[in-house]
């Protein structure tokens, strides 16, 4: 069988893998705090015909050699954490992180996830939740009759109630930073969670070691940019295009030979 069929049928898988991310970055274009994926390639092995450095005599040797590839594969997506437009909403539960920071949840299993989704919410016990209803890590619990809800730049959650004009702290949202946070694993809900390629979350204070700051009133859109995805389609419908055409060509070549010869 024609070498050539089974190079271009991995070319057609990879450009197939390549519009399956284009297509979820762009259906997240408009998702809070959504952090696009860029797919990476890589060759196949190599049948080595002639050795590049061979010896072709007494005082001489091939300069290239002779290699034939074997094609391409998809190795890995990596997620471009770059942040993403900030959108004033005058929300007083939404908050944008100007920074590396991730939010902390607490998952019904006890694990802690980590987002950039700023959309909160209160549950039916004052508690500041994510959208999902997932408790928000360290618990911020609001008291009855607020009357004015605020978060300051470096994470602290204060209140003023009805009948007292004096605001009253419930806390500080601290925020997360890893070493690698392309190393963490998305699951899905605008949540990831750490592995031993992310490292440990290095918790602390808003404002600090690089973390960013917390500003009320405003969330972080998706870093999705929909003219560099279309660009990008296009560029891997044309990959497709050639690769079909390679099958197609070898397919005319085998034609010839068996009836030809």
């Amino acid at each position: 069988m024609h070498g050539a069929l089974h190079v271009a049928k991995t070319g057609l898988s990879a450009q197939d893998t390549q519009l399956k991310v284009i297509s979820n970055n762009l259906a997240n274009v408009s998702t809070v705090g959504f952090k696009k994926d860029r797919l990476e390639f890589e060759d196949l092995l190599y049948q080595v015909r002639r050795q590049p450095g061979a010896a072709t005599g007494e005082d001489s040797m091939l300069p290239s050699g002779l290699q034939l590839g074997s094609g391409v594969r998809t190795v890995s997506t990596q997620k471009l954490f770059h942040t993403g437009d900030m959108q004033i909403t005058d929300q007083p539960f939404d908050v944008a992180i100007n920074g590396r920071g991730f939010l902390q949840v607490a998952m019904p299993n006890g694990d802690i996830a980590y987002t950039r989704n700023g959309e909160l919410h209160l549950d039916g016990e004052n508690r500041l939740v994510t959208s999902e209803g997932y408790l928000v890590e360290p618990a911020i619990t609001l008291p009855d009759q607020v009357t004015n809800f605020s978060v300051g730049n470096d994470g602290t959650v204060s209140v003023t109630v009805a009948g007292d004009p004096n605001p009253q702290e419930l806390g500080q949202l601290e925020l997360a930073d890893f070493v690698n946070p392309q190393g963490l694993q998305a699951t899905g809900q605008n949540l990831y969670i750490e592995t031993a390629a992310s490292g440990a979350p290095i918790v602390g204070l808003a404002g600090e070691e690089g973390r960013g700051i917390i500003k009320q009133g405003m969330l972080e859109g998706s870093n999705v940019n929909a003219v560099e995805e279309l660009v990008d389609m296009i560029t891997t419908q044309r990959a497709y295009e050639m690769n079909s055409k390679v099958i197609s060509t070898a397919d005319e070549m085998l034609s010839y030979v068996s009836q030809q010869l």
